[in-house]
């Protein structure tokens, strides 16, 4: 009965897959703020030569330099495992895969994107990066490929996480990063948040505006994003890839992909890879895990929208709540986020990925049955794929089915602790997001049609 599947360091994927090759409905292009298309010499600004061009490309392989696959071989290939215990625990006829992610040094799939950004912007004669983080788990990633390359890391963290999550912070710290709590006075966005509301807990919007005004102001910083952007979800792919060539070792495949979504990366860097089978009339569903008190695939509008509070950022096509949304202080920081990849978005649009949206309460519940089952602890964002695949086990036993389900652990909850304190005494609580605050921060949306 295997458990366990591995691949051999010689078959870590060679190449990055990107998805708008094999989209039947490519999203529309960032819009700067004359509501014109960007050029890359806006872009250019704030992100290097090789990461404009993986952003805009349209082929669909793009190689990966050995300098970025010698670090990632330090814990890569990730391990696939069958989920022999859980699927007893849960009396489900389906079969359960995750992949793990949470072997990395920064414990997440973070790195797979960190590392190939430090080293073109290394490539590129780039000093210092400026970025945000919601839970932690991107800004220890920057930090230590920042660290891989003699970069400078300067890391804006979302004030609510920056006190839930210390030992993140002690991470970032370790492997060389300044970290400040979001919003900050250092810098214009931070300080009109500040004034507007001195006890604003933050959130990824304000803290990516915070990065940005400092990477536009100096020619030797570069701006890095862990989400949302093609060339970050075109990384991730790695996760994909590596299943798909594991599945195969298991003689297996799966019927239904599943993984927690924020901004989209770890998703689609699970989903992405399957997509072309499912394309070529292969039966597959793709189903993208969200948390109920941040509803962006489920519940939010279909628009041109900022990436940040500010505005610094081009508008982009996607699913949003408003880029002024502040969602409540849910513990699963890395998901609360108000928009998601424009290709993502896209292809649920299109009816071509599913989404689902869940309670934070039920969410712990599934991460701790599943500890309980196969002894890794989960982070809180990953708690939401696993309920996706619970909840998709529990169908198949209802339906006396035997599917194969597919979920990727991003990360383990060794640093998030805390929050299972507070879930075992009753403190946490759902924060199922009011739909009147939905349609209040949407009338913010930025009309493109009226700029110029």
């Amino acid at each position: 009965m295997q458990t366990k599947i591995l691949l051999d360091e010689s078959e870590m994927p060679t190449q990055w897959y990107n998805v708008t090759a094999d989209m039947p409905n490519r999203p529309p292009p960032p819009l700067g703020p004359d509501g014109k298309p960007v050029t890359p010499e806006m872009m250019g600004m704030i992100f290097p030569p090789d990461i404009l061009q993986q952003e805009m490309s349209t082929e669909r392989w793009i190689d990966i330099p050995d300098e970025v696959r010698q670090i990632l071989s330090l814990w890569r290939p990730s391990p696939l495992y069958r989920a022999h215990r859980l699927e007893q625990a849960l009396a489900t006829p389906a079969k359960i895969y995750y992949k793990y992610e949470g072997v990395s040094p920064a414990g997440s799939h973070k790195p797979n994107s960190a590392v190939p950004q430090a080293y073109y912007n290394k490539k590129a004669g780039i000093k210092r990066l400026t970025t945000e983080t919601g839970a932690g788990q991107w800004g220890s990633s920057i930090a230590f490929a920042g660290q891989m390359f003699g970069l400078e890391v300067e890391v804006y963290m979302v004030k609510v996480s920056y006190h839930q999550k210390p030992f993140r912070r002690s991470m970032m710290e370790t492997w060389g990063a300044q970290v400040f709590a979001s919003p900050s006075d250092r810098t214009a966005s931070g300080r009109k948040i500040l004034a507007q509301d001195p006890d604003s807990p933050g959130s990824l919007g304000i803290a990516i505006s915070e990065a940005v005004e400092l990477a536009m102001q100096d020619p030797h910083t570069n701006y890095s994003l862990g989400s949302v952007l093609n060339h970050v979800c075109l990384h991730q792919t790695i996760i994909g890839l590596e299943a798909k060539k594991q599945f195969a070792k298991a003689g297996d495949y799966p019927d239904v992909v599943i993984g927690c979504c924020g901004g989209g990366s770890n998703f689609a860097g699970t989903a992405f890879p399957f997509l072309a089978d499912k394309a070529a009339g292969k039966a597959l569903r793709l189903l993208a895990m969200e948390p109920s008190s941040c509803p962006t695939l489920t519940r939010g509008h279909f628009a041109y929208d900022y990436g940040d509070v500010a505005g610094l950022t081009p508008m982009m096509m996607q699913y949003t709540l408003g880029h002024d949304f502040t969602p409540p202080g849910i513990h699963a920081g890395g998901l609360r986020y108000h928009g998601d990849s424009s290709q993502l978005s896209q292809l649920v649009h299109d009816k071509i990925i599913e989404a689902r949206s869940v309670n934070q309460l039920d969410t712990f519940r599934a991460g701790v049955t599943f500890a309980q089952a196969e002894g890794i602890i989960p982070a809180p964002e990953s708690n939401h794929a696993i309920r996706g695949a619970i909840e998709e086990a529990l169908r198949c036993k209802e339906e006396g089915k035997q599917e194969t389900i597919f979920f990727t652990l991003s990360g383990h909850g060794h640093f998030d602790m805390t929050s299972y304190d507070r879930f075992f005494a009753g403190e946490l609580e759902d924060y199922p997001y009011p739909q009147s605050a939905i349609e209040a921060a949407l009338k913010h949306l930025p009309d493109p049609t009226k700029m110029g």
